[in-house]
């Protein structure tokens, strides 16, 4: 059951203010401990990785090797072997799309301008291994990257028995150069500063649990990082024409996840959101994860009737949420009102799951409102550019003075003799 709540400008945002927290829910204890990993990991190298994995995973850190992979991807039924190949040339074919590539041209001073676009050399993807396996995350995380020209790409993962058949075919599949078996906030900090065969990368990317996360932040800057993603969340707005039963679905879909989930309905129909409430009393019933389900409803999840989809859209961007499913009777009418969402699925026949696993665009998003400002995972993710400048003589000399009045206005003289000296008579 979910609480149906009549906007007016109070209640429902108290239940966004909830929905924002639940994000924050990181203990200090969480952040002593991983800083202590990430100190002891840059002071000490693999002794305190393997340590720590020792201690955690009961295992020391080793690497698959090419055969490892070929052969769990031979053990895999051919049904999901299909679905992963669909997923990843739906996937790479979409960032090939979005590839940018270098570029020059001619300034307005005659000079020449431009950008060289380049992959990052190492990245690393990190891939959980808990209470679950994902490899739809492998593709979402590996094919953007190889689509940017990334020189090599690193996957490491948790040594446990959800070091799944499924996670090393999509590793195959997505092209990982290599794949190592370590897990936790030792993975983060060997990936961070190199420790033995474990080498230092550029970027990491991928989910993982409160001290992966927690690792991830405090790594930025020594790497560059996805993002510090929240728990998962999903908000529909829907009108009189949706289908309840659909909407219901969707909103279970993200509500499984864990408890901590968000699911939102967004409606301008009093009589659909009591039908959607139905319907998710009854799709709960048969359904494997109903008790996760019913705690994520309970705390993180309603229903809200605006007065108009106007309204709802307003709202919605407020919220900001991961995945927006917009489900009336002409979606598109209300898309140019959308600003801030991770993902957008448009009508009936989009639900949030196909963005998940095989439409193209990728499902690693910004979460907790900061789609207000952070963009989904791509190929751009990948990439740094440099940027290029080639001037001759004669397209510096009408400038040349102009440059010293600035730099002159800055008091940084030398920068203004920079320009100068290359327009002094010889012998001056």
């Amino acid at each position: 059951m979910i609480e149906i709540i009549k906007a007016d400008g109070q209640a429902e945002r108290i239940r966004i203010a909830a929905m924002r927290a639940r994000a924050a829910q990181v203990g200090a204890d969480i952040e002593r401990a991983v800083s202590a990993v990430m100190e002891e990991v840059k002071a000490r190298g693999y002794e305190a990785v393997k340590e720590y994995s020792l201690k955690f995973d009961h295992r020391e850190p080793y690497e698959l090797t090419t055969g490892d992979l070929e052969a769990a991807y031979d053990r895999c039924p051919k049904n999901l072997i299909a679905a992963l190949e669909h997923a990843a040339a739906n996937i790479r074919d979409y960032n090939e799309k979005l590839l940018v590539r270098s570029q020059e041209w001619t300034s307005p001073d005659g000079g020449v301008v431009g950008r060289v676009v380049r992959g990052l050399s190492r990245v690393g993807i990190y891939v959980p291994g808990g209470t679950a396996a994902y490899p739809s995350s492998v593709l979402m995380n590996a094919v953007p990257a190889k689509v940017a020209g990334v020189g090599e790409i690193v996957m490491v993962t948790p040594p446990t028995e959800n070091l799944s058949d499924a996670v090393l075919a999509a590793a195959k599949i997505a092209g990982v150069d290599r794949c190592i078996a370590v897990g936790g906030a030792q993975a983060v900090a060997a990936l961070t500063y190199g420790a033995g065969f474990i080498p230092k990368v550029d970027k990491l990317v991928g989910p993982g649990n409160a001290f992966v996360a927690t690792a991830k932040r405090m790594a930025y800057g020594a790497l560059d990082i996805d993002m510090v993603a929240g728990p998962s969340e999903v908000l529909v707005i829907a009108d009189e024409t949706a289908e309840a039963k659909f909407v219901a679905a969707d909103l279970l879909s993200q509500a499984e996840h864990d408890k901590l989930a968000s699911a939102v309905l967004l409606t301008s129909s009093m009589e659909l959101a009591r039908a959607v409430d139905a319907e998710i009393i009854r799709q709960t019933g048969y359904l494997s994860r109903s008790e996760i389900m019913e705690c994520s409803l309970r705390d993180f999840g309603c229903a809200i009737v605006c007065d108009s989809l106007n309204d709802c859209a307003a709202l919605a961007n407020e919220i900001a949420p991961e995945h927006l499913e917009i489900v009336t009777a002409d979606p598109r009418a209300l898309l140019p009102k959308i600003e801030n969402a991770g993902a957008v699925f448009l009508g009936s026949w989009s639900p949030e799951p196909l963005g998940d696993y095989l439409a193209g665009p990728d499902h690693v998003l910004p979460t907790s409102g900061t789609a207000r400002f952070f963009s989904p995972l791509s190929v751009d993710s990948f990439l740094k550019t440099m940027s290029i400048i080639q001037y001759d003589r004669e397209s510096l000399d009408p400038i040349k003075d102009q440059i010293i009045t600035l730099a002159e206005a800055e008091k940084l003289t030398a920068h203004a003799n920079s320009i100068r000296v290359r327009f002094e008579e010889e012998g001056v």
